[in-house]
Parts: C-alpha cells; sequence; structure tokens
C-alpha cells in the first residue's frame, strides 16, 4: 500500500514536505489517486466538474474559442484540454463549435485517456505537455486542474514560517513541523496577506510554475484556468484552518493522510497569485467569477432559446424530449448558482 511505501520512505529519508507527499497521493505511478485508480470525473466516480454538469459549459467555451481564432488570426486553432478527464469539456466545445479545431486532451489518468479516446477520437490524447506540437496559437483550458497540483503548507510562526511535513510514528503517517523552505516561506510572504499566528497557508508554487510554462509554450491566443478559490483578500477568513481536503464519493474524505491514493485531496486556488505569475510572463490577465465569465460568452442566450424551445415542445405535447430540454436548462442554471458553480473563479491570460 502506498501509506506503507511512504512510511518506510520517511522512516529511511526523514519527513516529506506536504506537497512531496500530495504529488505521491495523486499521482504515484502504480497507487496515485488519478495514476492508478478508475475514472474520477464521473456520475459514479468522486466527484462532476462544469462539462459533467451541462454539456453548455463546452458550448459557451465554444464561443470564446471562436472569439480568439478570430482576434489571432487562426484557422483551424488549437485547443488544448489541460486534465481532460473523461471528455465531456471537449466533446461539447467541439459539437458547438464553428471554426476549424485542432483538439489536444492531455491527461495522467490512463482509465481517463482511454474514455477521451473512445469519446474524443478526433482529438490527440497524451499524457504530457511534452507531446504538445508546438507553438501554441489558441486556447489552453485548465478546468479544476490547478487545485490538485501539489502544494506546500506554511504555517505562521512567530511573525515568520514554519512548514507542515509528513512523518511517521509506529507505521502510520503523521504532521510534523520544521522550518519553511526559502522558497515556500517567500511564496506565502508574497501572497498569503495577513495571516493568525499558527495560521496555514497552501504555497501554490506548483501551479504558478504550470501557467509560466504554459503560458511561455502559447505563441497567441489564451489560458483559461478555471476552478473553485479566490485572490489572495477573498481568501484570508480561510487562513486560519487552511483549506486543504479530500473527496471520495461526492463527499468531503477523511485527513488526507489515512488513506493517500484512496481520496482526492484538494485545495482552494490562489487566483490571485495565478494572475501575478501571468503577468510576470507578459500576459494580459482578467479575472471573473465563472457566472460573470460565462454569461459574458453567452449562457444566458443559450438559456433563453431552450426555455423558448421548452415552452414549444410543451404545447407540442411531446413529454420526453421536452423532459430532455428541461435537463439541459437545469445543469445550466446550476453553472450559473452563486452558492456553487456560478461561484468559482475564471482567469483569463491572453497574449
Amino acid at each position: 500500500m502506498l501509506g506503507a511505501r511512504l512510511a518506510a520512505r520517511i522512516r529511511a529519508e526523514g519527513p516529506l514536505p506536504f506537497d512531496e507527499f500530495m504529488r505521491a497521493a495523486l499521482y504515484d505511478p502504480d497507487e496515485g489517486y488519478f495514476t492508478a485508480g478508475p475514472l474520477r470525473s464521473a456520475r459514479e466516480g468522486d466527484f462532476l466538474t462544469s462539462p459533467e454538469v451541462s454539456p453548455l459549459f463546452g458550448a459557451v467555451l465554444a464561443r470564446f474559442v471562436e472569439a480568439e481564432a478570430g482576434r489571432i488570426g487562426a484557422d483551424p486553432v488549437m485547443v488544448v484540454d489541460a486534465g481532460a478527464g473523461s471528455g465531456t469539456l471537449l466533446r461539447s466545445l467541439l459539437d458547438a463549435a464553428r471554426v476549424g479545431v485542432r483538439a489536444w486532451a492531455l491527461e495522467v489518468s490512463p482509465a481517463a485517456r482511454e474514455s477521451l479516446r473512445l469519446f474524443v477520437p478526433e482529438a490527440a490524447v497524451a499524457q504530457s505537455p511534452a507531446a504538445l506540437t508546438l507553438p501554441i496559437r489558441g486556447v489552453v483550458v485548465a478546468n479544476e486542474l490547478a487545485d490538485n497540483l501539489p502544494a506546500a503548507v506554511a504555517v505562521r510562526r512567530d511573525g515568520g514560517w514554519a512548514e507542515r511535513l509528513v512523518g511517521e510514528e509506529q507505521g502510520r503517517l503523521c504532521w510534523l513541523e520544521g522550518p519553511a523552505r526559502p522558497e515556500v516561506a517567500a511564496w506565502a510572504e508574497r501572497h498569503a496577506g495577513p495571516v493568525p499566528e499558527g495560521g496555514l497557508v497552501e504555497a501554490q508554487i506548483a501551479a504558478g510554475e504550470w501557467l509560466r510554462g504554459t503560458l511561455r509554450r502559447l505563441a497567441a491566443g489564451a489560458v483559461l484556468v478555471v476552478d473553485y478559490g479566490d485572490t489572495g483578500p477573498g481568501l484570508t477568513a480561510r487562513r486560519a484552518e487552511g483549506t486543504l481536503r479530500t473527496y471520495r464519493g461526492h463527499h468531503l474524505g477523511p485527513d488526507p493522510l489515512l488513506e493517500p491514493g484512496h481520496t482526492d485531496i484538494t485545495l482552494d486556488v490562489d487566483f490571485g497569485a495565478l494572475r501575478t505569475a501571468a503577468e510576470e510572463e507578459g500576459a494580459r490577465a482578467e479575472i471573473y467569477s465563472q457566472a460573470s465569465f460565462l454569461e459574458r460568452w453567452g449562457l444566458g442566450d443559450l438559456l433563453k432559446a431552450r426555455r423558448a424551445e421548452e415552452l414549444a415542445l410543451a404545447r407540442e405535447g411531446n413529454a420526453l424530449e421536452r423532459l430532455r430540454v428541461r435537463s439541459l436548462i437545469t445543469g445550466g442554471e446550476a453553472l450559473l448558482h452563486p452558492r456553487g458553480l456560478g461561484d468559482f473563479r475564471v482567469l483569463v491570460a491572453r497574449r
């Protein structure tokens, strides 16, 4: 079991920073949550993302892609879905797109890659960004990817920073605390904002590095990062206990140290830090709520058309087709809910 292997490693090498533990728990080649398990983003899995909730999410993103294709003069336009999951986002986007699209799906999960090849056969499917045709002229979409990238945990101590570590005690994993690595302390000092004594901050260095690396591959176009999170001030109220949590079966799971490899590990994304990383790479960056972004790119118009269609079907007495359209409306409305998916954030970084 992964937990036993990690405990043995800690006994031999010493405590692990949490980001190293998180990388192993999610991405270990043999027992990682994403790399060795079944398809996770499914109704029978552990969580659903916006594309699984409604195909209108991908249809709206198709409009954004069309606008970017026109802005940069790309025909066809390249679309890269980073962390593509089951393929529901790409499928709905491609079905709605009115421009030529060269689609790529990047996914570490073997089960998800198999789903992608069946569900989106026209897309090139790869495990790593290294396989991409460069340079990218188009749109890179990262929907609920950044929250799963490994993060260290800084602890506010005496006006400075310590770091949470993973140790071992009688064969079991446990929390420890030690001096913060310089890069972790520097990230927390720059991005955390006011943090009370003993407060926890997820130092999201890997997310920033992912965005910087993606922007360096982008010759023209945009990167979209969609996730739950906020800018620094919006996260301040949650700095006392941090935002790390686990999921299993669509519900909150146990402490991340208890069952590594068997539960999702996730956190609130610091969109302020990502915006800073994008701007330092020379990109123009904007942050929206998911609701405002989707409304801006036409979700309201799509829902209006579906409501008119439902009314016409009701008049015709076509009950089955009306139920299908009503389901589309309900899913689309869920994307805008102010206490749910509508309160997600969308970072748009353009070149």
